[in-house]
């Protein structure tokens, strides 16, 4: 007769096991919301890490995709609230936050959660729904953790991740499961803090991406070679991200957006919305931020042209098409 005690353990591995991939009883139960261009390669990475993800979108078709890497699949975000030892949400603004975290989804939730929201949103939203956590259930801890690093590094696991958690316990908590998808996972201060780093480094991709894009066109309008001049702008002061990693000329780079039609990576509209935080931000704590407000016009614009869902690298591709427009005003203003 077979011992009841391994026939436990092979009916729980058993359990853990679906699509081809084992899932370890000692890691805890993963949720994830938002599966988009950062979001699913997020979820799948925690998947080959061996956690047991159970994930939502409201684009069936993404969750389907992430079904056949192995997730279980729901059609309703509550479910998995009440899934997830630890949920993830990667979603698109304040409002969209607010109503995943509403009362009847917590109110499901498992006690004891660790709840991470990798989303770009509002501090002083990251800490109402910190304290509405808190009010639900002593025990849980909700932790804003938005990211950088773009598509690909959210696919490769290589992810910075710039958590705002009340004390090292619950930072801790976060940081092994944040360790899945990301290579630096910093611990930024107290709740909210996640939040103020990331619309600073924002703020600064979007000026270095515009002032990118308007040195790689005006030397292109010199004659140069768009290649050649990535490559010494990447070896000179001028060297930034925008420049040697997800540069906006078409051709100088694969794999980026601006090699595929300025499809995919972070959209101009997100960028936009993003900006208009820092700007929020900038008007409370009054800090004078003239350059942000010059790029959130221009990334405003771009979305009025009908241009957000392009990559926000599309604004090399804007300059492009109004060189006559932007000269007319720089000698009107005498610039």
């Amino acid at each position: 007769m077979a011992n009841p005690r391994n026939l436990m353990t092979v009916s729980r591995q058993f359990a853990f096991c679906m699509k081809g991939r084992s899932y370890s009883t000692s890691k805890p139960d993963v949720g994830f919301i938002g599966l988009g261009n950062m979001g699913y390669g997020m979820a799948n990475n925690l998947l080959s890490k061996g956690y047991k993800v159970t994930a939502y979108d409201v684009d069936s078709t993404v969750v389907d995709k992430i079904k056949s890497k192995g997730a279980v699949a729901t059609s309703c975000s509550i479910d998995v609230f009440s899934a997830a030892d630890v949920l993830i949400t990667m979603l698109p603004n304040n409002d969209i936050v607010q109503s995943v975290y509403s009362s009847t989804a917590l109110d499901n939730a498992r006690k004891s959660a660790v709840f991470i929201d990798c989303s770009t949103i509002s501090p002083s939203i990251s800490q109402k729904l910190a304290n509405k956590v808190s009010d639900r259930d002593k025990n849980s801890s909700f932790v804003d953790a938005p990211v950088s690093g773009g598509v690909n590094a959210a696919n490769a696991g290589t992810l910075t991740i710039m958590v705002g958690a009340k004390n090292k316990d619950v930072f801790s908590k976060a940081k092994n499961i944040l360790e899945a998808v990301g290579k630096n996972v910093i611990h930024c201060g107290d709740v909210g803090s996640g939040q103020a780093v990331k619309l600073c480094n924002n703020m600064l991709l979007a000026i270095s991406m515009i002032g990118t894009s308007e040195a790689m066109n005006l030397g292109k309008n010199l004659g140069l070679d768009p290649n050649l001049l990535a490559s010494v702008l990447s070896s000179s002061t001028g060297r930034c991200w925008s420049v040697d990693t997800y540069n906006s000329v078409p051709g100088v780079m694969k794999n980026v957006p601006s090699s595929n039609g300025y499809a995919g990576g972070f959209g101009t509209v997100l960028m936009t919305k993003d900006l208009g935080l820092c700007q929020d931000a900038a008007t409370d704590t009054r800090s004078p931020t003239p350059l942000g407000s010059l790029a959130h016009q221009i990334y405003r614009m771009m979305c009025n042209s009908g241009n957000g869902d392009k990559d926000f690298s599309y604004a090399y591709q804007v300059l492009q098409k109004n060189n006559d427009t932007f000269l007319t005003n720089q000698h009107e203003l005498k610039i």
